[in-house]
């Protein structure tokens, strides 16, 4: 573990590799209650195979992963990204955005999945930090927009903006038809989606009302 990483980076990266290595040693079955359910599983499932919603889950469900690689393919994504943005924002502003985006991009997700019951599908559940690892991305993007990065799978480089554009386009698309099932390619947006909405309101941007400074005080 590289130890220089800055403080918040470097303990969200062990809180991953905790909660992994609890699935590990306990297996999913006794952490299925932090695995965030849509809406409605008690309709759909008998009890005690598919837990209901709780409000918890939609920070917990963050800290899970569902294999090796997908946890290693996250905590790089965290390292590389989340590391300058720490360096920028500080520790305070760069953790609330993360959770901001690992929280909206879960209420996101429990919108389309308690959709996909209501018509009729099988309840299952969502884990994995890719919510707030996409909405670093977005942010990375959006800050250091001219910055080369290189994708790994295929090993082309390009610039920080582009990487941000091609991965929400290629969300989209596989999210609504459908071509990639069992990924969150809505968590993944929606964590886009949260991370944009923040760092607009940080600079007092459309859709928000722009924050006048205070009006000084006149002493007569």
């Amino acid at each position: 573990m590289p130890f220089n990483l800055p403080r918040i980076t470097k303990i969200l990266l062990i809180a991953n590799l905790v909660g992994f290595g609890l699935q590990w040693l306990l297996g999913d079955a006794r952490m299925i209650d932090l695995m965030l359910w849509p809406l409605g599983n008690d309709i759909y499932s008998p009890a005690g195979v598919a837990p209901s919603f709780m409000p918890w889950q939609l920070l917990s469900y963050g800290f899970l992963h569902g294999s090796f690689m997908h946890i290693a393919f996250n905590m790089l994504a965290l390292v590389m990204f989340g590391a300058p943005l720490e360096h920028t924002w500080g520790e305070r502003r760069y953790l609330t955005y993360y959770l901001v985006c690992v929280i909206g991009a879960g209420l996101i997700q429990l919108l389309v999945g308690s959709y996909a019951v209501s018509q009729g599908a099988d309840p299952y559940p969502t884990i994995g930090a890719s919510g707030g690892v996409f909405g670093l991305l977005l942010a990375y993007g959006m800050l250091f927009p001219n910055q080369r990065v290189m994708l790994l799978i295929p090993p082309i480089p390009m610039k920080a903006r582009t990487l941000v554009i091609v991965y929400g386009l290629f969300e989209l698309g596989v999210g609504i038809t459908g071509l990639q099932p069992g990924v969150a390619h809505f968590a993944h947006l929606g964590g886009m989606l949260f991370g944009w909405l923040l760092i607009r309101y940080w600079r007092g941007q459309p859709p928000f009302v722009k924050r006048q400074p205070p009006r000084p005080r006149i002493v007569r």
